[in-house]
């Protein structure tokens, strides 16, 4: 049986804000965590998980379920507390996050967390997989998206555009890449570090289907999903979300610095407050 959806942008909203206020949270059990990777992709993460997916979280090995490779897995800290909250596993579990012995680490581990499906380590490896897993369900002749996250700072790794030419040439339509185009990575700008534009032209070029939205538009998000072409249509498909790093927190917005930190107990609650205030507007 298939989870009730929503396209409604107020409830979806409502679990962007819970992706932050929950990567707040487990930061702070932490002592350390990505804020601003995972800021940047609230509102992907609540649009695929709310609207998006056909997933049954009281069956997370479900042959027939679409699968999704967070490819930037540093993100997993947004991921976890969205699998939870759809009945994966008891949100309880997330008190021990990266404590010892704990199944939830910096990066998720398939082997131990359910509703995960790759895990992830070194960037640049998520497309690839994307790939296999499509081309796994062709040969299995099921009907299952696979959807692929990727980070922008990712697009500088050989092995994405492998990826790319790999899944035009055996015409996977069933695969959908979404960048989230946050404009930084860990050692600065992209655009200085290593230019990754025009990503578009660059994937139409390898013979992929090309949107560009505002990533944090759930209005745009959700009209992207639910304009994807048929996964039998031979054409995989890229969606570019343009999106803010640390989106939400005005100190921590396009600052390179916050790609991993720490807030202190009184900045703890000057954030939270600033991202329910935000929300409430």
């Amino acid at each position: 049986m298939e989870r009730t959806t929503t396209s409604d942008p107020r409830t979806l909203a409502d679990r962007a804000l819970f992706v932050r206020l929950e990567t707040l949270r487990l930061t702070r059990i932490a002592g350390a965590g990505h804020y601003s990777g995972t800021f940047s992709a609230a509102e992907l993460f609540a649009a695929l998980y709310y609207h998006q997916l056909r997933i049954d979280p009281a069956r997370p090995g479900w042959p027939d379920r679409d699968r999704f490779v967070l490819s930037k897995g540093h993100a997993a800290i947004g991921l976890y507390p969205v699998l939870a909250d759809l009945g994966y596993f008891d949100p309880a579990l997330l008190d021990s996050y990266t404590r010892l012995g704990s199944p939830f680490g910096d990066h998720p581990d398939m082997r131990k967390v359910p509703g995960i499906d790759f895990s992830s380590g070194s960037l640049g490896h998520g497309l690839s997989i994307g790939v296999g897993m499509a081309l796994g369900g062709r040969v299995q002749g099921r009907d299952f998206r696979v959807y692929v996250m990727v980070g922008d700072g990712e697009l500088a790794e050989g092995q994405i555009w492998e990826a790319a030419m790999a899944a035009s040439h055996f015409r996977l339509g069933s695969l959908v890449c979404i960048v989230d185009r946050n404009q930084l990575c860990i050692d600065g700008r992209t655009e200085d570090v290593m230019a990754v534009e025009p990503i578009g032209d660059r994937f139409a070029a390898f013979g992929w289907q090309v949107r560009r939205i505002d990533g944090h538009d759930l209005g745009a998000i959700v009209a992207a999903f639910d304009g994807l072409a048929p996964a039998d249509s031979g054409v995989p498909q890229l969606i570019i979300a343009d999106t803010v790093k640390g989106k939400g927190v005005r100190r921590m917005e396009l600052d390179v610095n916050w790609h991993v930190g720490n807030l202190g107990p009184e900045d703890y609650e000057a954030v939270r407050a600033e991202l329910m205030a935000g929300a409430a507007r």
